[in-house]
């Protein structure tokens, strides 16, 4: 920079001038970015697979804010009354100036002075379609760089293409581009059929969708506005408007934005390079089931459930026919799909383990003790309760799968066993339950784990279908599909329906009637997680099966929105909206009445000598605070094959207590504590149990 020292006055000035337009000049050529070499977007449209539902009609389903790749219309398609307005009020000059109109930027910045703050833009249309292919911060530098683009935009194309460029990808809020998408969701009109007023609100929409679309006043005062400037120029006839007209932000006709990107991605697999995939959606019923899931979330917003969703499968291939979801808080929004969100099952997977324990020789009237259970887990006991905390006894397996009964169901589990039932759910493509078993131990009989509504539907189409497995299908143009397997007898998945389908076997908890007792015959399941955070129904009837979860995809819990109380209801709907087809529906007619048959494997047989089944060595227990301490006890209990004469309670070396019982329940002292029980048998001899050491915190 010395030469630049050396200089005198003016030249140094202009020296200097020059060396910084020059540096000027240099960050602007570098801060530009490349054109694209066409505006028609087609590559790109190619690139995003077109979904079509099963009769070919194609499927506009997401809104994301991205590109307008299919609801383009050309140019001459736009009245051109909307072309007009839309010029006038964003870019009146744009058919004789070359990318920047330098007179509305001189009056732009005259008007923002003499305010004080940014009131007037005078962006180009031009330089918005280059703020459109290259979003940057709002900025005086952005601006500039915008400006040089957009002569380099009208350098490259014609006014015609970058005007319907603009007019298919200018935003209009609600995630939606172009004015086609945006006449249906304001006005619920195709371009076609909109009125004058309707074109001149679209026109003041693109300055602040958002903000005038909730303010009729400033809408209305906009509309007049540009109609005026129109009828100076002779291009506006009608009187001037009196009112904003009522937008009616419609939903569009098809809400499946989680099903378009589910069978957008299967049809990337089993499709690659396909612009046009026909999917297996019913685009009738798909909106008949969005529409019920929203009005069943309206009804239970009380209570607290907010998201939902619904799979509707047809039997005869395992096709995918409405794939619905709905969000009562967010309805514009498309968020986490909760069709493929893991969530707890509840009761759900009871049908997939009776039938496994079916296969292995029980049947629908085997009887099982539905009784006390309580288990060690780690260092502590887990109590088994059924959901009425009401225990039955003796009841058959018809009774306790009918009734979702916990406790029969957890001997179930440990009849079938644990790794076995794991592995035959995951040969039943749940893939959510990745973890050993030894993980969900045996609350995986009570739905501990947690799984996908697809998964759990893809499950039970086994049990619907006479025992043949097939995983689901969303696109109908995939190709041959890998044959059924028989995943369990033909015997078992019937037993399991015949109980399902029969309302007699569910009286003990459910009792009469219900939203449970279908008008025609139906297998149906329900299920609740643990407080009431997840909701489930599943049904099938010979030729559709219907599966339904409501409840928070945040994991808060609900009201007490049960599988029976919530998605039932709905449930019942959809199949009543179903067609009837009375030949597929008689396997599920009667339910079967089985002759008497075999006794249940045996129990374990009780021990020879007198053992402590409770407390066991090592077991950690802790008092409720919220209970007064002389409230609480644990009960004590002896195991043996033969009934005692007396039994002795010895607690750190101190009888405590004298029973006839073979149980004590012992009042809790705080502290580590050894406990044996003296056990007299039927000859006067006293036995003497193990000792088993607890801590009580």
């Amino acid at each position: 920079m010395a030469w630049l020292r050396g200089l005198r006055g003016a030249r140094r000035l202009a020296a200097l001038g020059a060396l910084l337009l020059g540096a000027l000049a240099l960050a602007t050529a570098f801060a530009q970015r490349a054109l694209p070499d066409t505006l028609r977007l087609d590559a790109e449209a190619a690139r995003q697979v077109e979904l079509l539902d099963r009769d070919g009609r194609p499927l506009r389903l997401a809104y994301d804010g991205g590109w307008n790749l299919h609801e383009r219309v050309p140019l001459a398609a736009v009245p051109a009354t909307l072309r007009v307005a839309i010029v006038a009020a964003e870019d009146r000059r744009f058919w004789t100036h070359v990318g920047i109109d330098w007179r509305a930027r001189a009056s732009a910045l005259w008007v923002n002075l003499r305010n004080g703050r940014a009131v007037r833009g005078a962006s180009t249309i031009s330089e918005q379609v280059v703020r459109i292919l290259h979003p940057r911060p709002r900025t005086v530098w952005s601006r500039w760089v915008e400006g040089f683009e957009a002569l380099r935009l009208e350098a490259r194309f014609s006014k015609a293409e970058i005007l319907e460029f603009y007019l298919n990808q200018v935003p209009y809020g609600a995630n939606r581009r172009g004015v086609a998408p945006a006449a249906a969701y304001y006005f619920d009109r195709s371009l076609d059929t909109l009125a004058p007023d309707e074109m001149l609100a679209l026109a003041v929409l693109v300055r602040a969708p958002t903000r005038l679309a909730g303010d009729p006043p400033a809408l209305r005062q906009r509309m007049r506005r540009l109609a005026q400037a129109l009828a100076e120029q002779g291009r506006w006839h009608a009187p001037l408007p009196e009112t904003a007209p009522a937008l009616a932000r419609a939903r569009p006709s098809l809400q499946a934005a989680h099903f378009a990107a589910w069978a957008g991605r299967a049809a990337v697999r089993q499709r690659p390079g396909a612009a046009r995939v026909r999917s297996t959606l019913d685009a009738d019923l798909q909106q008949s089931a969005e529409a019920f899931l929203r009005e069943r979330l309206r009804d239970l917003a009380r209570e607290g459930a907010a998201q939902g969703a619904v799979l509707v499968v047809d039997l005869d291939g395992n096709r995918v026919r409405a794939y619905a979801t709905a969000d009562r808080l967010h309805p514009d929004v498309v968020g986490i799909d909760p069709v493929q969100t893991p969530r707890q099952p509840g009761s759900t997977l009871k049908p997939l383990l009776y039938a496994m324990a079916i296969e292995r020789g029980w049947r629908a009237d085997t009887t099982i003790d539905d009784a006390e259970l309580r288990e060690r887990i780690n260092g502590g006991l887990h109590e088994y309760r059924n959901y009425s905390r009401v225990h039955y006894g003796r009841v058959t397996v018809a009774e306790a799968l009918g009734n979702s009964l916990n406790i029969p169901a957890v001997k179930a589990l440990q009849f079938v066993g644990q790794a076995p039932f794991l592995a035959r759910l995951r040969a039943l493509g749940v893939d959510s339950l990745d973890q050993h078993p030894n993980v969900y131990g045996d609350g995986l009989a009570l739905g501990n784990g947690a799984l996908t509504l697809y998964e759990l539907v893809q499950a039970y189409t086994a049990l619907a279908r006479d025992g043949l497995w097939q995983p689901l299908t969303v696109l109908d143009d995939a190709g041959p599909r890998a044959p059924p397997r028989a995943l369990y007898t033909r015997d078992a998945a019937h037993a399991i329906s015949a109980i399902l389908s029969d309302a007699a076997a569910r009286l003990l908890e459910f009792g009469e009637g219900g939203v449970l007792r279908f008008p025609v015959a139906t297998a149906v399941k329900t299920g609740t997680s643990s407080d009431y955070r997840d909701a489930w129904t599943v049904a099938y009837d010979g030729r559709w099966l219907v599966g339904v979860w409501l409840g928070n995809l945040s994991g808060q819990p609900t009201e007490g929105v049960t599988g029976a109380r919530g998605p039932a209801l709905l449930t019942r709907s959809l199949l009543a909206r179903l067609p009837t087809d009375v030949a597929l529906r008689a396997q599920l007619a009667a339910p079967e009445r089985p002759e008497p048959g075999p006794a249940p494997a045996a129990a374990p047989a009780a021990p020879a000598e007198p053992v402590l089944a409770q407390p066991f060595d090592g077991l950690l227990l802790a008092r409720d605070p919220r209970i007064p301490a002389a409230l609480q006890a644990f009960r004590f209990e002896l195991a043996w094959r033969e009934p005692p004469q007396r039994v002795r309670w010895e607690v750190d070396g101190a009888v405590v207590a004298e029973t006839r019982e073979p149980y004590f329940d012992w009042p809790l002292a705080a502290g580590a504590h050894a406990v044996r029980a003296l056990v007299l048998d039927a000859g006067g001899a006293e036995r003497a149990t193990g000792t088993a050491r607890l801590t009580v915190r």
